[in-house]
């Protein structure tokens, strides 16, 4: 009897289910940085990014869900540099306690006039560089809050920076053949101030650092008289972004209206920029495209 009931056991003992662990939940402020985390945490975490592809992380309005979503996250992700203005109150409001990663903490920023007033220029991840600085502050951030998987963590961020660091030596390449002169692009909004400063490349811009202002029509006037003297043979719209402004400037100056980049939002899955790796390699192919 003794004997029987071993044997009846044995089978429950060998085909019980080995128990997965969840992913932790960690929650980004917008699409890049989402992209980002997900990468450095793999399979460890499950991120959320509160801004949607194609849309604006400078106009969001946070959702009852997103405070849900926030106050259940082990971690939050944000840009910093006065990006998210809409997060000053959200995780106080929302109860969140868990690590809070400030993604730009270690980058130079930019500062440019603006209405008169100098600000800081928030687009920091467009400058590959940058990207890389991001990349070990998630890394550093989610290894504090998940130390069991610090080492995976880190391997993996090691990994993805020597990603971003071989296509910042594409990028460069691909416009080294391109005189200065000629490396001139028109903007819907001036989000590429980082990117311009790695690649020499000269951005107008139609809005300034904001999706939230709107170009006078003197404004507008002035960016049409430059374009027409200097040559510039393309106006750049973002997927983000009202392209009304960019389509009269285009229009009145006889540039043409180029194909949609990305700067603030990634695209869908099925897009041209569902990564950042494949935002940057999208743009740099339109913008050598535009100057050649």
């Amino acid at each position: 009897m003794q004997r029987r009931h071993l044997l009846l056991a044995l089978p429950a003992l060998f085909t019980l289910p080995a128990r997965a662990a969840a992913s932790a939940p960690v929650v980004a402020t917008f699409s890049v940085l989402s992209d980002m985390t997900q990468r450095v945490g793999g399979a460890a975490i499950a991120v959320r990014s509160l801004v949607p592809v194609d849309g604006d992380a400078h106009e969001y309005q946070p959702t009852p869900d997103d405070l849900r979503h926030v106050r259940d996250a082990v971690v939050l992700v944000e840009n910093g540099l006065g990006l998210e203005g809409w997060m000053t109150r959200l995780p106080q409001a929302a109860g969140f306690h868990g690590v809070r990663i400030m993604a730009a903490q270690n980058v130079q920023p930019r500062h440019m006039e603006e209405d008169g007033r100098q600000i800081v220029d928030p687009h920091a991840w467009q400058d590959p560089r940058n990207g890389v600085l991001y990349v070990r502050a998630i890394a550093a951030g989610l290894a504090h809050a998940l130390p069991e998987m610090a080492a995976e963590i880190t391997a993996r961020a090691d990994a993805y920076i020597a990603e971003i660091a071989a296509l910042d030596r594409w990028i460069t390449a691909q416009f080294a053949a391109i005189p200065a002169a000629r490396r001139r692009v028109l903007t819907s909004h001036d989000a590429f101030g980082y990117y311009g400063a790695r690649y020499g490349i000269e951005l107008l811009a139609v809005q300034g650092i904001s999706t939230e202002s709107e170009p006078s029509a003197a404004d507008i006037a002035t960016l049409i008289g430059q374009i027409k003297r200097e040559k510039i043979r393309a106006v750049f719209v973002e997927n983000m972004t009202d392209k009304r402004f960019a389509e009269t400037v285009a229009r009145d100056s006889g540039a043409v209206l180029g194909p949609v980049i990305y700067s603030d939002a990634l695209s869908a899955p099925d897009g041209p920029a569902a990564t950042y790796l494949a935002m940057l390699k999208h743009n740099t192919t339109q913008f050598v495209a535009a100057m050649q």
